[in-house]
């Protein structure tokens, strides 16, 4: 029983802060301390200026020879990949309308790692587990992205839309893909950087998480819970059981380190992104449906990632 108690409390102090914050932005919102305005210039500052500050922190200071783990990497690619064309077949069967069937693929692969994922990691493993855990965001955005535009793109027959190139630049333009680029160096070569611009980016860094999860808080509307559909129900579940389930054990069968499975687990059990909702309505999906998704996976969120933590810390792997 003491076991037990040691495990919830241990649980508690990973996932517990995190959506406390979550929760302190909705409050916030609500009770009108902030307003969309500060929401939006939130998210850019948090998008262009401080994740890709904490991302490049934490990876120049790493031991890239250390932490680089081409077969967790590989792994997460390939499965990635077989999840999202199985999702896609199955969509494409059961959903009718061309405009839905992106926005559910998205939402339910999709996951929020640059905010969520990187809070839970640090607060697992601490600087450690948000250097491993910024390899993995280089790898997921470009990843993401690329799979997002094609699941929004082919169901509605957009294929003029599609342009490899157009991609790649987009892809290289994001902040975080430049962070981690400029940062990969240092870290292969053990580079150093001035005291200054050490003292500087920890500031920049040191606000990120914060800021980020308060926003995702201030975003949320529960009053779109009145229109959830099955469909979001469907994705919801998808992308905060099945998924983490299915890909963690196997990445245990296969005999992955213990951190390296949580990692994962942590990767694929993160609530869809936030952005999934700006792409669909960019590219004419279903954005009510994008945000319920968004929506009832940020709220299920607490329960699954705080249900997987306990039961991977049961179970030893942590």
């Amino acid at each position: 029983m003491s076991q037990h108690l040691e495990t919830f409390a241990y649980t508690a102090n990973v996932v517990a802060p995190i959506f406390f914050i979550v929760f302190l932005g909705f409050l916030l919102k609500r009770t009108r301390i902030i307003d969309d305005a500060f929401v939006a210039t939130a998210s850019k500052l948090v998008f262009v200026v401080t994740l890709p500050a904490l991302v490049f922190m934490s990876i120049s200071r790493t031991n890239f020879h250390a932490v680089f783990n081409p077969q967790m990497l590989s792994y997460i690619t390939i499965a990635t990949l077989i999840v999202v064309a199985l999702i896609s077949w199955q969509a494409q069967r059961l959903i009718q309308r061309p405009e839905d069937v992106g926005v559910f693929i998205q939402g339910a692969f999709r996951g929020n790692y640059g905010i969520v994922g990187l809070a839970v990691s640090l607060n697992i493993y601490g600087d450690e587990g948000l250097a491993k855990a910024s390899l993995i965001l280089a790898l997921i955005i470009p990843l993401y992205n690329s799979l997002s535009i094609i699941a929004l793109t082919l169901p509605m027959k957009q294929q003029n839309n599609l342009s490899a190139a157009k991609v790649g630049v987009e892809i290289l333009k994001n902040p975080l893909i430049i962070a981690v680029l400029l940062a990969l160096p240092f870290s292969y070569f053990g580079f150093t950087l001035p005291a200054v611009i050490n003292r500087t980016g920890d500031y920049f860094a040191d606000i990120t998480l914060p800021l980020a999860l308060m926003a995702v808080g201030a975003s949320l509307n529960l009053k779109s819970l009145k229109h959830t559909s099955s469909m979001a129900f469907w994705a919801t579940a998808t992308k905060l059981v099945l998924i983490p389930f299915v890909l963690t054990c196997v990445a245990a069968l296969l005999g992955f380190a213990d951190q390296d499975v949580v990692l994962m687990f942590v990767l694929f059990g993160t609530p869809t992104a936030a952005a999934s909702f700006i792409m669909a309505k960019a590219m004419g999906g279903n954005a009510e449906l994008a945000a319920n998704i968004i929506l009832t996976t940020t709220l299920g969120s607490i329960v699954s990632l705080g249900a997987g933590i306990f039961i991977l810390k049961m179970l030893q792997f942590l």
